[in-house]
């Protein structure tokens, strides 16, 4: 016990210089020896300079080759074909414009006019709807523009998209067919009223005439043959609603309305003539 003592008492009077010394066996040599007694500072110094590796030797810069033959320049799009951008722009712009067209330059507006006048002749005010009417219009005008829709294609827009005719002269040979399509479609009478309209000087030919002055000389001309057609259509009709109406007055009913009564005869004379077959024929026929 007082041995145990005596040993604590002699470790804590030493002194930490004494206590921290290496011992003599353990004491590294050499040049690893001084870095480890120099401090960890010189320890980490060392350290990145051995693995640091070494700067490499500047090199002189070399001269470009000269190309090896003629310098060209690509000028796609301006001497040749189209770019697919003003491709794509152009297709957006004719979209945008797609119903004023389709109203306005095509057969749509005469077949559309004189579906809708058969309806009211028919006595049915929302049988077919609009919509049928309008999707049958739009297929008849595809059959009836379709040679003119061709010639637009092959003269203008193909040409234009191969590069072998500028913007210019494709617009002007891809119209070509709708102005030949609406001339010969179109009154004398309405082309000079909207020359005289615009205080224009007239025209010496039909290849003088412009389009704005052709384009509504055209649309008025349609509505007017869709009106004739309309009036020939109501007809029968028409006859059919005396005749029930002078029935009924001689049978004393005039409380019941005529055109009630007169409805499924007209139905029912309408389907025994094939009535939506004799008026797409006509319609068809008008522009041949």
């Amino acid at each position: 016990m007082s041995t145990d003592r005596r040993g604590r008492t002699q470790c804590a009077r030493l002194r930490p210089a004494q206590r921290l010394r290496p011992a003599q066996g353990l004491r590294p040599a050499g040049r690893l020896g001084a870095v480890l007694a120099g401090g960890p500072g010189v320890t980490v110094a060392v350290l990145f300079a051995t693995v640091a590796p070494a700067a490499a030797a500047p090199v002189e810069p070399v001269a470009p080759t000269p190309p090896s033959g003629p310098l060209t320049v690509n000028l796609d799009g301006i001497t040749g074909k189209p770019s697919n951008s003003i491709v794509i722009l152009l297709l957006l712009t004719i979209l945008s414009v797609a119903p004023a067209l389709l109203l306005l330059c095509t057969s749509f507006t005469k077949v559309f006019v004189v579906l809708s006048i058969t309806r009211n002749a028919l006595g049915l005010s929302n049988v077919p709807p609009n919509q049928v009417l309008a999707g049958l219009a739009l297929f008849l005008s595809l059959f009836i523009m379709g040679p003119t829709m061709s010639g637009m294609n092959s003269d203008g827009v193909q040409p234009y998209l191969k590069g072998t005719k500028p913007q210019s002269q494709a617009f002007h040979d891809g119209v070509e067919p709708l102005r030949t399509f609406m001339l010969s479609n179109t009154r004398k009478d309405e082309i000079a009223l909207f020359t005289k309209v615009s205080n224009k000087p007239q025209p010496a030919g039909p290849a003088d005439v412009p389009l704005t002055i052709l384009i509504p000389a055209f649309a008025l001309s349609e509505l007017r043959a869709a009106f004739i057609i309309g009036f020939v259509i109501f007809i029968p009709f028409l006859v059919i609603d005396m005749i029930v109406s002078a029935a009924l007055m001689s049978l004393g009913m005039m409380m019941l309305p005529p055109v009630t009564v007169s409805l499924p005869f007209k139905m029912l004379l309408f389907v025994l003539v094939n009535g939506w077959g004799l008026i797409i024929t006509a319609l068809v026929g008008s522009y041949h």
